[in-house]
C-alpha cells in the first residue's frame, strides 16, 4: 500500500471534517460510540483508495483525539508531533518504529511519546488506533 499522511485536519484527497455531518467536538461533555465511528469510516472512500482513514473526535486547543483505521501494510512515514501522544491499539497490530527501538503494539496495548519523537507507523494487520495529542494551553 502506499504511504498516506493521517492527519487530524486531513489533506486534499482525504474525506475534510466538512464533507461529513456537523458534529461538535468540543462541548463540555463528548461521548463517542467508537464501533459505530469505525463503521462509518469504512464506508468512506478513503477506506478504499487509500487504505486507511481518520476523524477528530475531540478537538480542544490543548487535546485532539483521532481515531484512525488502517489497512495491513499502510504506512505513515516518519513525523513528529510537538506535543505528547498516546497511541492506543484498539483492535488489530501496528508498529512503531523510533529511531531507537521498535515497539509492536496488538489490541489494547498503549504507548505515549515524548513530543518530537520521530516516528513512523505501519499496520501489520487491519488496525484501529486511537490517537491521543495533548499540547500545552494555549
Amino acid at each position: 500500500m502506499t504511504q498516506q499522511p493521517i492527519d487530524p485536519d486531513p489533506p486534499a484527497g482525504r474525506i475534510p471534517s466538512s464533507a461529513r455531518s456537523p458534529r461538535t467536538r468540543s462541548a463540555s461533555i463528548l461521548t463517542f460510540d467508537l464501533a459505530k465511528e469505525a463503521d462509518r469510516l469504512r464506508d468512506e472512500s478513503p477506506w478504499s483508495q487509500h487504505g486507511s482513514n481518520g476523524v477528530t473526535l475531540v478537538k480542544y486547543s490543548d487535546l485532539r483525539i483521532v481515531l484512525i483505521l488502517m489497512k495491513p501494510a499502510t504506512k505513515v512515514k516518519e513525523h513528529h508531533a510537538g506535543a505528547r501522544i498516546s497511541v492506543l491499539a484498539l483492535s488489530g497490530h501496528v508498529r512503531l518504529r523510533l529511531r531507537e527501538e521498535t515497539v509492536d503494539l496488538h489490541a489494547g496495548h498503549l504507548l505515549a511519546l515524548e513530543k518530537d519523537t520521530p516516528h513512523d507507523l505501519e499496520a501489520v494487520e487491519e488496525s484501529e488506533v486511537l490517537l491521543t495529542i495533548a499540547w500545552q494551553g494555549e
